[in-house]
């Protein structure tokens, strides 16, 4: 009986030990997350005008997948140099239509 509570407890204490350890793993990486979002907005603060800065917010809304991108993008460009002086919102407009996918017009004759 006492062998079998013993082994029971060391279940136990292992299971808890596994969830802690899971659990600061999870934590570990909430941080570096963190810590990678706010180098990202660093960044596009200094190589977009507020302006720009604004309509990528708000495309990020509507199409947060292609904003990921487009962020990314413009963050290799930075960091290689290629980028001489900020990008402002015209500049961003016609980065994103060339992007961003068009829209078909679908017409509709009746006879």
């Amino acid at each position: 009986m006492d062998e079998e509570l013993e082994k029971l407890r060391k279940k136990k204490l292992q299971e808890l030990q596994q969830q802690a350890a899971l659990q600061e793993n999870l934590e570990e990486q909430e941080e570096q997350k963190k810590q990678y979002d706010e180098q990202k907005k660093a960044i596009l603060r200094s190589i977009l005008t507020t302006e720009a800065r604004e309509r990528l917010g708000r495309i990020k809304i509507a199409r947060p997948e292609i904003v990921e991108s487009i962020e990314n993008q413009l963050i290799m460009l930075a960091q290689s140099g290629q980028l001489k002086s900020k990008i402002t919102d015209q500049e961003l407009l016609i980065l994103l239509q060339k992007i961003i996918p068009k829209k078909r017009d679908i017409k509709i004759k009746r006879r």
